[in-house]
């Protein structure tokens, strides 16, 4: 059953309340698979709730259905009436309000409105009351990105309604992390007249099919003595699980994975996420030291696992589990769910182990992640890769004024755009821990750093650059919009 939009008078309701909150005051791939909402004081620059009706279906001319979907609004820094309006994209996860990262120092140089819209689908902008397969036919970046549209329009709207202008343009600048990067890459390439421009943080442009280069960064991340220390953890793992799984899966408490290649992608990317999120020493450390002093190298991970995986990152061990994705009740873990079924369904991003050389297991392979497919969403259920880039070009994307941004331990930066030109800047922090969205969140990338400090990463003058870099380009094509009267050029 689909959810119904907001009946008239509710909705009026709410937009009398939005534009009272717009002037009481004086005016973010996470990455894919993995998402971490901290609530921590401080965090949020607001997580005051607002809806609006969105179109279900922006592709059919006879199917006028909508669904509620959910936004935010930070409006501290806004310099009425012409400052620009930042439009944070909400990714494969719940949105619980606008993160206080470095968006908000940019907010305060820029004079900035911050207004954040939740991904269709996700946390409380679902559509349906469950998660059928069939029911997920509109869950895809192209929907997504008229969403975008949809609500630029609206908002805009209702600022001019309240600044009682008719036909006013205010310049927005698009922001977007991991898979919301390549929506803010895809968005203002799409859509370039609603858009002065996009920071593609950690952006995920390039839809692969068996991604080895995610396992190849993760041991380059890792130096060659964690790295050998990783890859003997794994061979020990394979064995054990020939001989005891079961006494195996009870050491990582994972004995409800009982498909080996679920278990063996739940190791995996517990390792990941250490370098991923600015965190090698969680991992490498207690390794290398229990490598060199002959301890049990297994032990020492499990107990990595449960306590920082587990523990400290707040990772639900079920979410690996095939038959827990089959679940169509929505909870606080559909988010999993729905992020296969886009990565099944569009870009994949399949992180299979190389041919050789590999730290994660070589059973974690293409088989394995396209029979989950089939398993979790039915027959006929597969990336289309090749369709996916050649809509959106790849990491030959032929976009203008998109600021491109990585960290240089991040293993998903291959498959973001790497090559830099006039018009579409590429920028790479390099440090030791310079991870995932390192230009947003700072060192460590998770839980982000207040307005994205950068004084713990081990290069913060590497930070400091890129961000300069940013600025500046934003400063430009900013001045460019406000000379034009308009959001393009």
């Amino acid at each position: 059953m689909m959810k119904q939009g907001l009946p008239a008078s509710s909705s009026s309701l709410l937009l009398l309340l939005f534009l009272f909150l717009c002037f009481s005051y004086a005016i973010a791939f996470i990455p894919p698979h993995i998402h971490l909402n901290h609530l921590s004081q401080g965090r949020y620059l607001t997580n005051q709730e607002l809806w609006f009706n969105q179109t279900l279906d922006h592709f059919s001319p006879y199917d006028h259905r909508q669904f509620r979907q959910r936004y935010y609004e930070f409006l501290d820094n806004f310099r009425i009436p012409d400052g620009p309006i930042f439009l944070v994209i909400g990714g494969e996860g719940t949105c619980n309000g606008i993160s206080n990262n470095y968006i908000a120092v940019l907010a305060k140089k820029f004079g900035a409105a911050v207004v954040s819209l939740e991904h269709r689908y996700y946390g409380a902008s679902t559509p349906f009351d469950t998660l059928s397969s069939e029911n997920l036919k509109y869950l895809s970046s192209k929907q997504a990105l008229f969403d975008l549209a949809v609500f630029r329009k609206y908002y805009q709207d209702s600022l001019n309604a309240k600044l009682n202008r008719t036909g006013g343009e205010n310049p927005w600048f698009f922001f977007g992390g991991s898979y919301a990067g390549a929506l803010s890459a895809w968005f203002r390439l799409k859509f370039p007249h609603l858009t002065c421009g996009s920071l593609a943080s950690s952006a995920v442009v390039r839809a692969i099919q068996d991604f080895t280069e995610f396992d190849q960064q993760i041991g380059e991340s890792a130096g060659a003595e964690c790295k050998a220390a990783l890859q003997e953890t794994t061979q020990l793992i394979e064995t054990k699980l020939a001989t005891d799984g079961k006494a195996l899966r009870a050491i990582f408490n994972a004995d409800d994975l009982e498909v080996d290649g679920d278990f063996l992608y739940y190791l995996a990317d517990a390792a990941v996420i250490a370098f991923q999120y600015g965190n090698p020493d969680k991992l490498c450390n207690p390794l290398v030291d229990a490598k060199k002093a002959g301890e049990d190298l297994v032990g020492v991970y499990a107990k990595y696992v449960k306590e920082y995986y587990v523990g400290t990152f707040g990772v639900n061990v079920q979410i690996y589990d095939q038959e827990y994705l089959k679940r169509t009740a929505i909870d606080e873990d559909s988010s999993s769910r729905l992020w296969w079924f886009q990565v099944c369904t569009e870009v994949a991003y399949f992180q299979v182990a190389p041919s050789n050389d590999s730290i994660r297991s070589s059973k974690v392979d293409t088989k394995y992640h396209l029979d989950l497919c089939k398993n979790v969403f039915g027959d006929g259920v597969f990336p289309d890769v090749d369709a996916t880039n050649l809509y959106y070009g790849g990491t030959k994307i032929a976009g203008s004024k998109i600021i491109f941004t990585n960290g240089s331990q991040d293993p998903w930066r291959h498959a973001s755009k790497q090559t830099s030109s006039t018009d579409m800047p590429s920028y790479l922090i390099t440090c030791n821990n310079c991870g995932h969205c390192t230009d947003l969140s700072g060192c460590p990338q998770s839980p982000s750093n207040i307005e994205g400090n950068e004084k713990n990463c081990s290069s913060p003058d590497a930070v400091h650059k890129v961000r300069q870099k940013v600025q500046d380009d934003m400063d430009l094509w900013l001045s460019e919009c406000i000379d034009t009267g308009r959001s393009y050029i």
